[in-house]
C-alpha cells in the first residue's frame, strides 16, 4: 500500500469513527478531531448558509445554536468514500426540535483532513428544511 493510500485509509477510519459516534448522538470524538483553524461551510442561500471560520466560531455560532434548538443531535452515516485528503459522507439526520418537530435532513458532507485532524467540512443539505424546522440562526 502506498503512502497516499495509507493516508486515505486512515482518514476514512477517523471519519467513520466520528460518524459512528454521531449516530449515537456523541459529539465528543468529532470535537476532539477538529483542528483549531477548522472551517465549516453550509452551502446554499438560506440564513444558516455561510462559512464558519475557526473552531471557536464553529462551536459558538453553529454548534451551540444547533444544540440549543435540537438538544441531542443524531447523524447517521450511509456511505463514506475517501480520495486524496477528503472523505465524502452521505448521511441522514434523525432529530427532533425542542418544540417536538421532526428535523430529518439528508446530507452530503465533504471533509478535508490534514495530519489526522479535520480542517474543513463542506455540507450540502436541504437548507429550506433548516429554515422551516430551526428558524434563522441567532444574530452574531
Amino acid at each position: 500500500m502506498s503512502t497516499a493510500e495509507a493516508a486515505q485509509q486512515s482518514n476514512k477510519q477517523i471519519v467513520q469513527y466520528v460518524f459512528d459516534e454521531l449516530a449515537n448522538s456523541n459529539p465528543q470524538p468529532l470535537l476532539a478531531q477538529l483542528a483549531d483553524d477548522f472551517r465549516f461551510v453550509i452551502m446554499g442561500t438560506g440564513s444558516w448558509s455561510r462559512s464558519y471560520d475557526g473552531k471557536a466560531t464553529v462551536l459558538a455560532e453553529l454548534f451551540a445554536p444547533l444544540r440549543a434548538r435540537l438538544g441531542r443531535i443524531t447523524t447517521i452515516p450511509i456511505r463514506l468514500t475517501a480520495e486524496d485528503d477528503r472523505v465524502v459522507v452521505e448521511a441522514r439526520g434523525r432529530n427532533t426540535t425542542n418544540d417536538g418537530a421532526a428535523y430529518n435532513n439528508t446530507y452530503c458532507n465533504v471533509l478535508r483532513l490534514q495530519n489526522g485532524r479535520i480542517v474543513e467540512w463542506i455540507e450540502y443539505c436541504d437548507t429550506l428544511l433548516i429554515e422551516i424546522a430551526l428558524g434563522p440562526p441567532p444574530r452574531t
